[in-house]
């Protein structure tokens, strides 16, 4: 079996960032200064969010991430136009479409 081409008309430049709403735990091996962290409650280290729901380490003036050469492992293996990032921008555009925040537990 072979696996999944990416989707090469999928462009994070043209992107809501989708991907930076999502739950990031972090790993052991990550470096992530601790200002950018939380706990969940039953106990992951997580990246926090911001009230609105997006990763408190984007920066939402360019909708980049302000820690992209440090980020964790778990966003360095986020592929670009792969089959979860597809199905997590069609799940977003649907709810965004019906005012409903993207929310992932």
């Amino acid at each position: 079996m072979t696996a999944p081409i990416a989707d090469s008309e999928v462009d994070c430049g043209h992107c809501d960032a989708v991907c930076c709403r999502l739950t990031v735990v972090l790993q052991a091996e990550d470096r992530i200064p601790l200002h950018y962290t939380t706990w969940t409650a039953t106990g992951l280290h997580v990246m926090a969010r911001d009230e609105e729901g997006w990763c408190v380490a984007l920066d939402s003036s360019r909708m980049q991430c302000s820690i992209y050469e440090s980020r964790p492992d778990t966003c360095r293996r986020f592929a670009m136009g792969g089959p979860y990032c597809r199905e997590v921008r069609a799940d977003y555009s649907d709810r965004n479409a019906r005012g409903i925040p993207l929310q992932m537990y």
